[in-house]
C-alpha cells in the first residue's frame, strides 16, 4: 500500500515540478522594454548652430536658418525631442532681433527652455568680429590680417567676450535651470602643414586665422569653468577641433563648406555659407554633442 501511494505521489509530484518550472520560467520572461524617454532639446546661438553650411541659405529671413544643421541630426536620432531652435545667422550675444539676448527674451523661446534638459549654444565669434577679419585676411595682405586678429584677440577683447559668454550661459541657466548647456567651440578652418585645395588667401593669413579661432575658443572654454564656479551653472565645453582635423576647407576631404560667385557688378563674392560646417561637418558636430553627454541621465523622470 505505501508503495502504491508512492507510486501515485510521484506523478503528481513531477507534474507539479513541471508546472513549476514552467511558472517560473514564464515570470523570467521580462516584459518587453519601454522605449526610453525622450530628452527635451532647446538650441540656441549664431549660425554654426543655425545650420549654415548643411543646405540652402534664405537670405530674406530675419533669423536666417539651414534645414539639415546638428541640430536637425540630433533630433532624427529619436533620443531627443527637440523643442525648439532658436539660433539665427550672424547672431551676436546682444543687439538686434538675431541676438542670444533676443533669443533668449522670446515667450516661446523661453517657454521651451523651461522644460529643456538639454540646451546646446555656439556662439562669440561674431561678437569679435571674426566674418569681417576673414574677409580682411581674404583680400588685403597679411600684415592688415595680422592687425586684425591681432585687434580681436587681444587680453583686453578676450577678457571681455569671456565675461559676457559667461553671462550668457548664466541667463541661459537661469531660464533653463533643469538643463544642461553644452557649449560647442569652433573648428578650424585651414590645413596649413598639408593644404590639397588652392586658396585665394596667403598662407601666413591662413595661419593667424587659426590662431585667432584658437584663442576664441579658449576664450569659450574659460567662459564656461567661470560661470560653473562663479555661477553655478551646469555647463560643458565641448573642442571639436580634433574632430575637424584633416577636414579643413582646404583639405582633401573637407567638413567645411566654401563656396564663390560673381555678382552682377562683376566682383568675386564668398557664398555666405563658406566657412561654415558642410553636411559631413555638421554630422560631426553632432557627433561631439552626442558624445559629451549621457542622454538617458539627463531626463527628468
Amino acid at each position: 500500500m505505501g508503495n502504491a501511494l508512492l507510486r501515485r505521489r510521484i506523478p503528481a509530484f513531477a507534474a507539479g515540478l513541471a508546472s513549476l518550472v514552467m511558472a517560473s520560467g514564464l515570470a523570467a520572461i521580462p516584459a518587453e522594454a519601454a522605449p526610453a524617454p525622450k530628452v527635451d532639446y532647446v538650441a540656441l546661438g549664431d549660425s554654426y548652430t543655425a545650420g549654415i553650411g548643411a543646405g540652402p541659405y534664405d537670405e530674406t529671413k530675419t533669423c536666417i536658418q539651414t534645414s539639415g544643421g546638428y541640430v536637425d541630426i540630433v533630433a532624427k536620432t529619436g533620443r531627443v525631442n527637440l523643442l525648439v531652435n532658436a539660433a539665427c545667422s550672424g547672431a551676436e550675444l546682444t543687439g538686434g532681433p538675431t541676438s542670444v539676448a533676443a533669443q533668449l527674451s522670446d515667450p516661446e523661446t523661453l517657454a521651451a527652455l523651461a522644460d529643456a534638459e538639454l540646451v546646446s549654444f555656439t556662439a562669440g565669434a561674431n561678437d569679435l568680429g571674426f566674418a569681417q577679419i576673414i574677409g580682411i585676411c581674404a583680400t588685403l595682405s597679411p600684415t592688415d590680417c595680422r592687425n586684425a586678429v591681432t585687434a580681436a584677440t587681444s587680453e583686453a577683447s578676450l577678457s571681455a567676450i569671456t565675461l559676457a559668454l559667461a553671462e550668457t550661459y548664466k541667463a541661459i541657466q537661469t531660464a533653463a535651470p533643469h538643463a544642461t548647456i553644452v557649449v560647442l567651440g569652433y573648428p578650424q578652418l585651414f590645413d596649413t602643414t598639408d593644404p590639397i585645395i588652392p586658396l585665394p588667401i596667403p598662407l601666413t593669413s591662413q595661419e593667424l586665422i587659426n590662431l585667432g579661432t584658437l584663442a576664441i575658443n579658449g576664450a569659450i572654454e574659460d567662459a564656461v569653468n567661470f560661470a560653473n564656479e562663479n555661477y553655478g551653472t551646469n555647463a560643458v565645453y565641448v573642442d571639436v577641433t580634433d574632430r575637424f582635423a584633416g577636414h579643413e576647407v582646404n583639405s582633401g576631404d573637407p567638413w567645411i563648406f566654401f563656396a564663390a560667385y560673381v555678382d552682377s557688378t562683376g566682383t568675386v563674392q564668398l557664398d555666405p555659407r563658406s566657412f561654415h560646417p558642410n553636411k559631413a561637418g555638421h554630422r560631426a558636430y553632432a557627433s561631439a554633442l552626442l558624445a559629451s553627454v549621457r542622454l538617458g541621465q539627463l531626463v527628468r523622470l
